[in-house]
């Protein structure tokens, strides 16, 4: 049995993640502050392969109890997204930086053998080619403070010492969408989604710029895919998670949704600038690892419209189910 240490492993990707995990036969910790709560891990405590510390992954201590006889770590536990970074930017580069690196020296020194960066492909920023698409040789361009402490972070990776006993690989993942036990309606899908759904009138902001968006689940999926892949191929190397068709404007998104909802109302706000405006090819992640998407857009809109038409949540506007 595997052991896997999911640091943010109470979070939106985290808490699904663990599920996948446990279900796959490894045994699980989960490493997370509970700055959002515990109720998506919760029933997780009835499970014997399960195991939870709460703790900071800006202590020392907290790191070294989370991992012992632990072999692989995924390092999902940061600030996510530029609104929650924006807040408070000193404390998003504490612990998406610093926190982030001590993290990496802890698995190192005790032995982990695998380290598994939740990465963004934000980090790309804006092409240059409106009609190209990029790939993970392309230049990083962070136009956040949230993907600049990403893309440093990956620098400090792939720059570590290739004689290292804890082996880096970096998921730059896609727009993330979908549900999750830590339901959020602060992502582009499911923010969309849910207004329709609850009959209001969606306003649409720079409808024209491209993201690569993916479900949840896929994005999991995309971890255990490196813990279980050859530890030579995946060490030192970078994978952008997703794939090539599932590149969207915020037009083609809302176009989705009306198939779904056709009495939606929408108003469109022009806009011509965005600061990040990118397609991405994932050619390398299908190749290399055989990973392919096993959910669309389409049916991420179709679970949420279900959500939110059945009564799932007693309020789906409540502040709880968004980051900031």
């Amino acid at each position: 049995m595997k052991k896997v240490l999911v640091t943010g492993g109470a979070g939106y990707i985290g808490s699904v993640l663990v599920k996948l995990l446990l279900d796959k036969g490894y045994f699980v910790r989960v490493l997370d502050n509970l700055s959002f709560g515990g109720e998506a891990i919760v029933e997780l405590l009835n499970n014997e392969n399960f195991d939870f510390v709460k703790g900071d992954i800006r202590k020392r201590k907290d790191l070294e109890i989370a991992m012992k006889g632990i072999e692989y770590v995924a390092h999902l536990a940061s600030i996510v997204g530029d609104p929650a970074c924006a807040v408070n930017p000193e404390l998003t580069k504490d612990i998406n930086l610093n926190g982030a690196k001590l993290t990496y020296q802890v698995a190192n020194e005790m032995g982990i053998k695998k380290f598994v960066f939740a990465s963004t492909c934000s980090n790309y920023g804006k092409m240059e080619d409106a009609n190209a698409f990029v790939n993970e040789e392309s230049e990083l361009k962070p136009v956040s403070l949230y993907a600049e402490t990403k893309v440093e972070f990956e620098q400090y990776l792939l720059s570590q010492d290739k004689k290292n006993v804890a082996k880096p690989t970096c998921l730059r993942f896609s727009t993330v969408y979908g549900l999750s036990p830590r339901i959020r309606f602060d992502l582009t899908v499911n923010e969309f989604t849910k207004e329709l759904a609850m009959g209001k009138e969606l306003v649409v902001f720079g409808e024209q710029f491209w993201r690569p968006y993916c479900h949840v689940v896929d994005l999991s999926r995309a971890v255990i895919a490196v813990f279980e892949a050859n530890d030579e191929a995946v060490a030192f190397n970078v994978y952008n998670v997703g794939d090539t068709s599932e590149n969207y404007q915020k037009q083609m998104i809302v176009d989705e949704i009306v198939k779904q909802l056709p009495d939606a109302k929408i108003k469109f706000v022009t806009r011509n600038e965005d600061p990040r405006d990118y397609r991405v090819n994932f050619d390398k992640i299908k190749n290399e690892l055989g990973f392919e998407i096993t959910l669309r857009v389409p049916e991420g809109i179709a679970q949420t419209i279900k959500v939110i038409r059945d009564g799932f949540l007693n309020d789906p506007d409540d502040q709880k189910y968004k980051n900031i």
